[in-house]
């Protein structure tokens, strides 16, 4: 079992800063985070998109952001539970907090603070048939480790940042042939992103098909060529040895709307205040709760991490005064 003080769904921008925040009162957090690295969003949907208004960084791309912040917390020696979905909660004898993964992992913790950005993510599939026979045997839904791809036939689908990202990364000396395909003659990405790709293609580096979509997967246990509709030149065949559909994740509260917590249009409903839900030792902070005047930015979400963990520490605490303290007072963050 793991024990620790503030017990993180979610391993976002939000719920990294919360690390920083406990850490300052000498409050050990462990995260636990359905995604295999840290990061939420930022790392797994767009982490080489610019982000501008995060204070002291006229732009700092996502991924690195995410970077910062894991620099930021390590002095506090945070733990982590990665590639895990937080399932189910229930509460021990002393009153705290017991609360166990799918894969069977225990935690225990005074208080919980869900920071699980818009919840648990699921890929959005294409209607193919026969598409989940070459799941992890060709077809991948997101791009967990580039070197997987080294020297390999690639196919990308998409039109958002994600799709054009992981398709400059790939192509750059990565994978022996990157295709991209997009339903569309416009992509919605970034448009630096769009115009790198481009550029790309003129140099021979990506082979880009649009107006065209896949409708077929083929191959003998393993993924050897995929099936792409033209909208004027008909279907084509491509071989590939990967075809990584980049559709978008599809988020859902998960497991956590069976909480008992108050929820509302699929966002848990908090107290301003210090941002508690109505089950007592557990907070929501970031885009995964909602209150009147609401709004859906990182650096809302730092400001109510900042709140919650004053008010977990009364709690763990509560004879106990807590008196606040400056960094530029109490010097370098340490446990």
């Amino acid at each position: 079992m793991i024990q620790t003080d503030i017990l993180i769904i979610g391993t976002g921008p939000c719920g990294l800063f919360t690390v920083f925040e406990a850490g300052l009162l000498k409050l050990r957090c462990h995260l636990i985070d359905s995604l295999p690295q840290p990061g939420g969003q930022c790392t797994e949907i767009y982490p080489k998109k610019p982000i501008y208004d995060i204070p002291a960084y006229p732009s700092i791309l996502a991924g690195e952001l995410t970077d910062r912040l894991m620099e930021q917390i390590a002095p506090f020696s945070p733990g982590f539970t990665l590639g895990e979905r937080a399932e189910i909660v229930e509460k021990d004898g002393d009153g705290q907090f017991i609360l166990t993964t799918n894969k069977g992992t225990v935690h225990r913790a005074p208080i919980i603070a869900i920071a699980a950005g818009l919840g648990c993510f699921e890929p959005r599939k294409p209607p193919i048939e026969g598409l989940e026979l070459y799941e992890d045997k060709g077809v991948e839904y997101i791009i967990k480790d580039p070197e997987f791809y080294r020297d390999k036939k690639v196919v990308i689908s998409g039109g958002g940042d994600s799709a054009l990202d992981w398709t400059i990364f790939l192509a750059e000396g990565v994978a022996s042939e990157v295709t991209l395909v997009h339903r569309r003659p416009s992509f919605r990405g970034h448009p630096d992103s769009v115009q790198k790709v481009l550029d790309l293609v003129e140099a021979g580096k990506i082979n880009l098909i649009t107006n065209g979509e896949v409708v077929g997967v083929s191959g003998d246990g393993n993924l050897d060529s995929l099936e792409v509709k033209h909208k004027s030149d008909g279907v084509m065949t491509i071989e590939t040895d990967h075809w990584v559909p980049l559709f978008g994740l599809s988020p859902k509260l998960g497991p956590i709307a069976e909480w008992n917590l108050n929820i509302s249009k699929n966002a848990i409903e908090v107290d301003t205040f210090d941002y508690s839900t109505n089950v007592p030792g557990i907070y929501a902070i970031g885009d995964i709760n909602t209150y009147p005047g609401k709004l859906k930015l990182i650096l809302c979400g730092f400001h109510e991490a900042t709140l919650m963990v004053q008010s977990a520490y009364k709690r763990i605490f509560p004879d106990k005064t807590l008196v606040l303290k400056y960094t530029t007072v109490t010097g370098k963050p340490s446990l």
